[in-house]
């Protein structure tokens, strides 16, 4: 079953000019009253055509004009009211013109083609928001729970809550974002990262609403419903996207407010001088003139060409999964000349592995491990998982905590029977107790080039839990195609020591490393560069990257990897780990100015061109008219769907990758099954 319905609603910048439809139903609606307007004129031209008296026949003439103009008097009145005149209201002036000289049967075709121009723009229009509805409709209404007795019961999903758990079955979208409570399977996550390849979960592993069971059934636990789960926000963050203005998109219409009052008078001038010394029939073929002036220089095509080229462009970033909020955050992405990285998580995957256990003078490792998963058993933080999967694959478990405090980009104190426990920064140990700064700094030498996690334990210096991370396979490339376009900045922005920073920063090809860096200090850095003039875009993963995010001419979000904190701070989402979506954004945004003004520089021309031969009446006359109007749109719409292919070889390259990648990991798995079948032969001879 599909949610209730989704509210469409067309580009602000597209209202006067296109109509809200919510439904292809009032597409059709609408046509069948262009049809009966249309039918009306047929009988007029016919009648005509055989000789029927002309008060008769132009009779259903003036009906199906009056008809026919009705909706575009409604689109004229909104644009008015708006004290925005543009594309309606000229058309609806025109139209209005052509029946007050008595050419009706003109006056109705006129009205005919333009109505007709306006819903195919506007079923263009309606396909895009369509979009919306097919994401909505990924989501189930209804889910399956599963009581503790095992029982399965068909609920809504409103009914839900965190914890619940519900049943999936192979074949079915997932209702709900959660984690795997029983079963394994496996998940295409396309229609959120735009990954074609299905990735394999099994318990404990996150899953998201929207997404496809394709193979096993799943009992997923419940952690987010309709608009809290990442879908919903995605929905969100496209809606967000349609409703944001530009200062350019805002300029545009302030430019078309000001072309309609030239266009009128520049018909005015056009009858004026045509029917000056003229005779009767000259006079009325100004008039006609000047209503073709009104038609061909309609603005519709300017007011579109910012709107239809930044839908052509999010639909290009949503395709490689890059959420984009609003339209403005797309314009200054083209500007961009700095970058600010953070490392954990962003330039390394942010699973971390114990690689060593650096123990202080009269410490036992085991005594050390233990101290450290007391301090972290209630943090998020990746290094504090990682330390606590190592614990209990040592069989080591926590003791009960008594009382804990996370201290904002130091650390955590934990206490428990075993003592108070202070477990983070080396410089922060060193603060509470400086006495120990001789023994950390010989730790620190035993775990050069890795992440560490010192610890104190009443008064007592423990020794160090050395981790690492391994960079992600694409880093290096990212950074070298951001130089490539231009960026004169790169840098890293890490609250890690510098021997890591600097170990990751090398393999990439950074220019600066600002490494042991708190929340705070990352900001004032980053409002540093901002003051010199630089044109900044962060990239994060983390709670303490929210500031600079929220700061940064543009802030990017590892979207299902980072925290919800990072998610909302930023301006764009990445609904995948693919670095090389960075310069990709880049690219596309810089793309995607060219063809605004390419579509603002096209419409212009064909309204100087057009505006030239109505005036003439040189090879344009008031039939041929709204052909030329619709050319307009035609021509901005066309140019503006360029946009949507752009990157396609660069998903299909990353498709092609992973699945290589796979690949190579089954083959390696087989590889070791039939070594250790061979071994186990050999054994047994």
């Amino acid at each position: 079953m599909s949610n209730p319905e989704a509210a469409a609603t067309v580009h602000p910048a597209l209202s006067g000019v296109v109509e809200d439809l919510p439904s292809a139903a009032g597409l059709e609606r609408r046509l069948l009253i262009a049809l009966g307007g249309g039918v009306l004129l047929a009988a007029s031209w016919i009648g005509s055509l055989v000789g029927v008296d002309q008060g008769i026949s132009q009779l259903p003439a003036f009906l199906g004009a009056l008809i026919l103009v009705t909706p575009l008097l409604m689109g004229a009145w909104k644009e008015l009211s708006a004290g925005r005149p543009g594309g309606d209201a000229l058309a609806t002036l025109a139209v209005l013109a052509a029946m007050s000289s008595e050419n009706y049967l003109a006056a109705g075709f006129l009205a005919l083609f333009l109505w007709m121009a306006n819903l195919i723009l506007s079923r263009t229009a309606w396909g895009a928001q369509r979009a919306i509805r097919d994401l909505v409709r990924l989501t189930p209404d209804i889910a399956r729970r599963v009581d503790d007795q095992g029982a399965e019961s068909e609920v809504r999903l409103r009914d839900l809550s965190p914890g619940d758990i519900v049943r999936v079955l192979p074949g079915e979208n997932l209702p709900v974002d959660g984690m795997v409570h029983a079963g394994q399977s496996s998940i295409n996550q396309a229609s959120l990262t735009g990954e074609a390849v299905p990735i394999e979960v099994q318990k404990g592993k996150p899953v998201y609403a929207g997404t496809t069971n394709l193979t096993g059934r799943l009992d997923v636990a419940v952690t987010a419903v309709a608009g809290e789960t990442t879908i919903g926000k995605v929905e969100q963050l496209i809606r967000e996207a349609e409703s944001s203005r530009t200062y350019r998109q805002e300029v545009i219409e302030q430019l078309a407010g000001y072309y309609f009052w030239v266009v009128i008078m520049v018909a005015a001038l056009v009858w004026f001088f045509t029917t000056r010394h003229a005779d009767e029939a000259i006079s009325n073929q100004a008039s006609l003139r000047a209503i073709t002036v009104l038609v061909v220089t309609c603005p519709g095509g300017l007011l579109i060409s910012h709107p239809t080229a930044m839908v052509a462009a999010f639909a290009a970033a949503a395709r490689l999964g890059i959420m984009i909020k609003q339209t403005r955050t797309l314009e200054a992405a083209a500007d961009i000349d700095t970058v600010v990285m953070d490392k954990t998580g962003t330039l390394t995957t942010g699973v971390f592995e114990v690689s060593r256990l650096a123990p202080a003078d009269g410490v036992e490792g085991a005594d050390l491990l233990q101290a450290a998963a007391d301090a972290e058993q209630s943090s998020n933080h990746p290094l504090a998982r990682s330390i606590l999967e190592t614990a209990q694959k040592a069989r080591i478990e926590p003791a009960d905590i008594d009382d804990y405090e996370e201290i904002h980009g130091r650390g955590v104190k934990a206490v428990t029977k075993a003592g108070t426990t202070h477990a983070g920064r080396a410089a922060w140990l060193m603060e509470l107790d400086p006495s120990i700064s001789d023994a950390v700094n010989a730790v620190e030498d035993r775990i050069a080039g890795m992440s560490g996690v010192h610890v104190l334990r009443d008064g007592v210096y423990m020794g160090a839990v050395g981790l690492e991370d391994k960079l992600r396979h694409n880093a290096a490339d990212a950074v070298s195609d951001l130089r490539e376009l231009g960026c004169r900045r790169l840098a890293i922005f890490t609250g890690d020591r510098l021997p890591v920073a600097r170990r990751v920063g090398t393999a990439v090809g950074v220019d600066t490393i600002e490494a042991e860096c708190l929340p705070e200090e990352k900001h004032e850095e980053l409002k540093h560069l901002m003051r010199q003039g630089h044109r900044t875009l962060v990239v994060g993963d983390g709670i303490n990257d929210g500031p600079i995010l929220a700061t940064a001419d543009v802030g990017v979000a590892m979207g299902l990897s980072g925290s919800d904190i990072a998610t909302n701070s930023a301006g764009v989402a990445l609904m995948n780990d693919d670095l090389r979506n960075i310069p990709f954004l880049l690219s596309l945004a810089r793309r995607a100015r060219r063809v605004i003004s390419q579509n603002i520089a096209m419409s212009l021309l064909l309204a100087v061109v057009g505006l030239a031969l109505a005036a003439t009446g040189t090879l344009l006359n008031l039939w041929l008219a709204p052909f030329y109007y619709a050319l307009g749109y035609v021509v901005v719409i066309a140019n503006s769907l360029r946009l949507v292919r752009f990157g396609e070889d660069h998903a299909e390259a990353e498709q092609s990758r992973v699945a290589d990648e796979m690949a190579r990991a089954r083959r390696e798995q087989a590889g070791e099954a039939r070594r250790r079948r061979i071994e186990g032969h050999v054994a047994a001879g």
